[in-house]
C-alpha cells in the first residue's frame, strides 16, 4: 500500500498480472493520449522473429483503473544479469498506457518492477508524464537520464495550425509545391525502399560530420535500424505505419516516418540535402505529416528527441512543436549506466567522435 498524500488515506496495491492482447488493445483505446508505441502490435513487432520476449504488466486497481507498461527482456537471459525494458535502444517510447496516471500508480509500479530482481530496468516514458515520475529523482535509488522531445499540441484543425506557423514556414510549403515537389504517403511499409536509401545516404554524412569512422557508422545504423526491423513494424502496425516521402523529379529528396495514434509519433526523418537544396522538399513532408495526424484524429504530435541539436531543434518548432524535458528512468541493482557512460565516452575519444 502506498499513501495518498492529499486524502491521507491508503492507495491499496493494485492486482498485476501478464498484460493480455484484448484487455490491453482496450486500456490503450481508452487513453486519450496513447503512443503508437504503447499497443500491443508494437510489442510484438519488437518480439517478433528477434532476441526479445514479452513480459508486459498489467495494474488492475480497487478503483477501476487499469494500465499497462510494455515490457520486453533479452531471451535466455540469466535472471540476475536480466535487463527489462520499456523499451530498448531505437524502439521508441514505452511507459505505462491507461487513463488516470499519477504519482501514486508510478510508485506502485516502481514498486512492482524493483521487486522483480531484474540488474536493470529502464523506462522510457511518455514525455507528457514526467510529472508524475520526477519525484523519483531524489529518491537516491534511481538513475534518471535527462531527455528533451518537442511536441506539438493539435488543435481545431491543419487550415488552423497552417495559419499558425511562421510566415518563413508557411512560404517554404508554398515554395515546395511550385518547384514541383511530390509528396507520396503509404501505410504498411511501401515506400521504404526510398526511405532507407534517403538513411543510408544520411548515415554517410553523419559520420563525416561527427569524425566517425565509416565502418562503425554504417554498422551501427544496421544493427540499430537494419531496413528488416522497419518491415517488421510496418507489418505489425498495418495502417497506422505511414511512410511519407517528398521526390523531386523521379528522385527521393526527403522522407520520414509517422505512426498514427492519438499521440501521432514522427520518427526516422532523412534527406538528400543535394536534392532537397532549393526545393524545400522537407518542409513539404513535414507538413504533410502533420496534415495526416489531424485526418487521424490525434490530438498531439510528437516530433521526438532533439538531443543538444539546436537546428532540429528550431525546426521542429517551426512547425509549431515546444520543447518538453523529461527524464529515461533506470532501476538498477549494478551501475550499469556509468560503467556503459564511461566505456561509450572511451571509444568517443579514441575515434574522435563529436556529437
Amino acid at each position: 500500500m502506498i499513501l495518498d498524500d492529499e486524502t491521507m488515506g491508503v492507495v491499496p496495491a493494485p492486482e498485476v498480472t501478464p498484460a493480455g492482447r484484448d484487455e490491453w488493445a482496450a486500456i490503450a483505446a481508452s487513453d486519450p493520449k496513447a503512443l503508437p508505441e504503447q499497443t500491443p502490435q508494437w510489442t510484438e513487432a519488437i518480439c517478433d522473429k528477434s532476441a526479445y520476449v514479452d513480459l508486459s504488466r498489467c495494474y488492475r486497481f480497487a478503483d477501476g483503473r487499469r494500465f499497462v507498461l510494455p515490457l520486453v527482456a533479452r531471451r535466455r537471459t540469466p535472471r540476475a544479469g536480466a535487463q527489462l525494458w520499456s523499451f530498448p535502444n531505437a524502439w521508441g517510447i514505452g511507459g505505462p498506457v491507461g487513463r488516470g496516471l499519477d504519482r501514486h500508480v508510478v510508485d506502485h509500479i516502481t514498486a512492482d518492477l524493483r521487486g522483480m530482481g531484474a540488474a536493470r530496468v529502464s523506462i522510457r516514458i511518455d514525455p507528457t508524464d514526467d510529472a508524475h515520475w520526477r519525484h523519483l529523482a531524489d529518491d537516491g535509488a534511481t538513475v534518471v537520464v535527462e531527455r528533451t522531445a518537442h511536441i506539438a499540441e493539435l488543435g481545431d484543425g491543419a487550415a488552423t495550425h497552417l495559419a499558425g506557423l511562421s510566415r518563413q514556414t508557411r512560404f517554404n510549403i508554398r515554395k515546395a509545391q511550385r518547384r514541383g515537389v511530390r509528396v507520396e504517403t503509404s501505410t504498411g511499409g511501401a515506400l521504404l525502399e526510398d526511405h532507407y536509401k534517403l538513411f543510408l545516404g544520411s548515415v554517410d554524412r553523419w559520420a563525416g560530420h561527427q569524425h566517425e569512422p565509416l565502418v562503425m557508422a554504417r554498422w551501427r545504423a544496421a544493427r540499430r535500424d537494419p531496413l528488416s526491423k522497419l518491415r517488421r513494424i510496418g507489418e505489425h502496425l498495418g495502417g497506422r505505419f505511414c511512410v511519407i516521402v517528398g521526390y523531386v523529379g523521379d528522385r527521393p529528396a526527403a522522407s520520414a516516418i509517422v505512426l498514427l495514434g492519438a499521440t501521432t509519433r514522427y520518427t526516422r526523418g532523412a534527406i538528400d540535402p543535394e536534392i532537397v537544396r532549393g526545393t524545400n522538399a522537407n518542409d513539404a513532408v513535414h507538413w504533410r505529416a502533420l496534415e495526416i495526424a489531424y485526418e487521424h484524429g490525434a490530438r498531439r504530435y510528437n516530433m521526438g528527441e532533439s538531443g543538444s541539436a539546436d537546428g532540429l531543434a528550431r525546426f521542429k518548432e517551426r512547425f509549431g512543436a515546444v520543447a518538453v524535458p523529461h527524464g529515461e528512468y533506470r532501476f538498477e541493482r549494478f551501475p550499469i549506466t556509468a560503467l556503459d557512460r564511461a566505456a561509450r565516452g572511451l571509444v568517443k575519444r579514441t575515434v574522435g567522435f563529436k556529437d
